[in-house]
């Protein structure tokens, strides 16, 4: 039993990560997983390891379902800020390994809609073996997988040509934060560019396009936790350390410049936004 479940171990914690976005929740899964199995009667069980996967997505929908609960309880007046990791460094390869803006997505989705999505999509568990763990048909269970890809795919009208150009732009705008480069980022940002967001200025917009360039280098510090992804249908980036959104930068583009970036932190503001992964 033991040598069965140590087979499956790195099965079962990549589900758990996924569905949870926690290193730490996810190894709580695991260990209760264990548990559960070693006072279990597996003697009829003829598929062990899809025994497994159904006891661990069972016990993260229960956490996903008892965390929804606490968000409805509890109002936060600042951004929230990740939780407590054993091990930061290898949450943080963990989690940009798996796709930074994918576990922003996961974590707008209903507890059900990202079980169904991670465990058919990610892992192939057919509908009728997820169907039971949700509570629902088979073609409930598919609706809910459905509905999932959507958000995390974003609408179809995001997929135009302008995404292209818009991307490229972006990637040229990160690459200079993240060097700390103030010519290289101030060539990216058009003449008449205007910033909005947390300590731009009293009026919430600054058209200095080289003070503004200035500001944000000195204060790059997320740089390196930002993704590029799709919000709101456009090309923008998130700051999400180990895959939990704390800002999201908005960009209007124009011609190869950008003329406008808007920075959102406030919870409500990031609760509103529709966030999609970029491929």
């Amino acid at each position: 039993m033991t040598d069965i479940f140590e087979a499956n171990r790195a099965r079962l914690h990549g589900v758990a990560f996924r569905m949870l976005g926690s290193l730490t929740e996810a190894d709580d899964a695991v260990q209760e997983t264990w548990l559960r199995l070693s006072h279990a009667d597996t003697r009829e069980v003829a598929n062990l390891g899809g025994w497994l996967t159904t006891v661990v997505a069972r016990i993260c929908l229960d956490m996903l379902r008892a965390r929804a609960a606490r968000r409805e309880q509890v109002m936060e007046a600042d951004p929230p800020e990740p939780p407590a990791a054993s091990d930061p460094e290898r949450e943080a390869l963990l989690a940009d390994a798996v796709g930074l803006a994918l576990l922003v997505v996961l974590d707008t989705l209903e507890p059900a809609e990202r079980l169904a999505f991670v465990l058919h999509d990610l892992f192939g568990v057919a509908f009728d073996e997820i169907a039971p763990i949700v509570g629902r048909s088979p073609a409930a269970a598919r609706q809910l997988a459905s509905r999932a890809r959507r958000r995390v795919q974003g609408a179809p009208a995001a997929r135009e040509p302008a995404v292209a150009r818009q991307q490229a732009v972006i990637e040229r705008f990160l690459a200079a934060l993240r060097a700390g480069d103030v010519e290289a980022l101030i060539a990216v940002l058009d003449p008449n560019f205007v910033a909005t967001g947390p300590g731009v200025e009293r009026t919430g917009e600054l058209q200095d396009a080289r003070a503004w360039a200035s500001r944000a280098i000195q204060n790059a510090r997320g740089a390196r936790a930002a993704r590029l992804a799709l919000v709101d249908g456009s090309v923008g980036l998130v700051v999400a350390p180990r895959g939990k959104l704390l800002r999201a930068l908005l960009f209007e583009v124009a011609g190869d410049r950008v003329a406008r970036v808007d920075v959102l932190a406030a919870p409500e503001q990031l609760a509103a936004l529709q966030i999609a992964v970029l491929e």
